[in-house]
């Protein structure tokens, strides 16, 4: 299992969504408001902040479905702008179920 985390502009969320939930057995995401900079940096007027404003987006998902989900990201978050967004993947060790105190990997 792993964790695909994207940082994407607000305004391609809805559009990003729609692509997800086409791919069969998508498992569902998380998202959040979040600010932040890299290499990019916001001047508005006089008062100066690097934030800018960002969608996170957090899926846990099987292996079998990491590639297509990670290529769905990549191409329909796309502005073809500098500060489009970004997408990591990264190992899941364990996972547990709250409600039933179930535990351990790749619990569906």
């Amino acid at each position: 299992m792993k964790e695909i985390r994207a940082y994407i502009q607000p305004f391609m969320l809805s559009k990003v969504t729609q692509v997800l939930l086409e791919i069969p057995n998508f498992p569902g995401m998380s998202v959040s408001d979040c600010e932040g900079f890299g290499r990019e940096k916001v001047v508005e007027g006089q008062d100066y902040t690097p934030f800018m404003s960002k969608k996170r987006i957090e899926i846990f998902a099987q292996d079998d479905l990491v590639g297509s989900i990670f290529d769905a990201i990549m191409t329909i978050a796309n502005t073809h702008q500098h500060g489009a967004g970004k997408v990591y993947i990264m190992n899941v060790e364990e996972e547990g179920h709250i409600s039933t105190g179930e535990r351990g990997n790749n619990l569906a």
